[in-house]
């Protein structure tokens, strides 16, 4: 399988957990202070970092589940991971980020209630401080091997 790109260990690939399309923003806002006589003046605020947006369709019978389903059990324990893009050299690591959510939309549903088709969207966003690799992940990797 073709890796494209990571995610800390949940690597995105061509088949099983697929990327479709990723979409970026840039958050930097600008406040506006009234002035008596003048033009309001723009004081910057410094921005509230780089926020992405990964959506992707994973189908049952090449597998990714598992992987989106890991994920997300990550979000939910605050879990800083890594995001590096693979043949992007030399810019491929973007730094630690956080996922602040993850949708699922399945669709032809089999007989046992199993969806044949998940469309997915994580969104993630960098992460500005020193990341502790070492607490949350350490934690989240042992309910992986519990």
């Amino acid at each position: 399988m073709a890796v494209l790109m990571a995610l800390g260990p949940f690597m995105f690939e061509a088949k099983g957990f697929s990327l479709a399309d990723r979409g970026r923003n840039l958050d930097t806002p600008w406040a506006s202070i009234e002035v008596a006589g003048g033009e309001d003046r723009l004081q910057w605020l410094g921005g509230s970092g780089r926020s992405e947006t990964i959506r992707g369709v994973l189908f049952s019978e090449f597998g990714g589940q598992a992987t989106l389903d890991g994920l997300s059990r990550a979000a939910s324990m605050g879990v800083i991971l890594p995001l590096v893009a693979i043949g992007l050299a030399p810019n491929n690591v973007f730094g630690p980020h956080v996922v602040e959510g993850v949708s699922e939309d399945h669709g032809f549903i089999d007989a046992g209630g199993r969806p044949a088709r998940n469309a997915y969207s994580l969104k993630i966003r960098s992460y500005a401080g020193q990341p502790n690799y070492t607490g949350a992940a350490a934690q989240f990797v042992q309910t992986l091997f519990a």
